[in-house]
């Protein structure tokens, strides 16, 4: 299996900025008036690109507490560390 390129904090910054660009333009499609469902076609791009940052960030962090978990003694308090944030994201989705 081929092993993933770790995604890092520019990488991520990198997104959001373009995430923050595209609200902009959701702001300037409203007060020009334009069309709802072109609005809404782009809120919902706008949520697709965050839900994709916030995956990103749970599997940095799940790779992490696997590795974690594997080294420490701990296994429970690594996993339960994992299930804390994966239920923290799950819960605004």
């Amino acid at each position: 299996m081929e092993k993933q390129k770790q995604v890092t904090k520019e990488d991520l910054l990198k997104r959001l900025r373009r995430i923050e660009g595209q609200v902009k333009g959701i702001q300037k499609m409203i007060e020009e008036g334009k069309n709802c469902i072109d609005i809404l076609t782009q809120v919902a791009a706008v949520r697709a690109a965050i839900n994709k940052v916030g995956s990103i960030i749970i599997e940095n962090h799940y790779v992490e507490c696997i590795e974690k978990a594997i080294s420490s003694d701990d296994k429970q308090k690594v996993m339960n560390d994992l299930k804390e944030i994966l239920q923290s994201f799950i819960k605004f989705y």
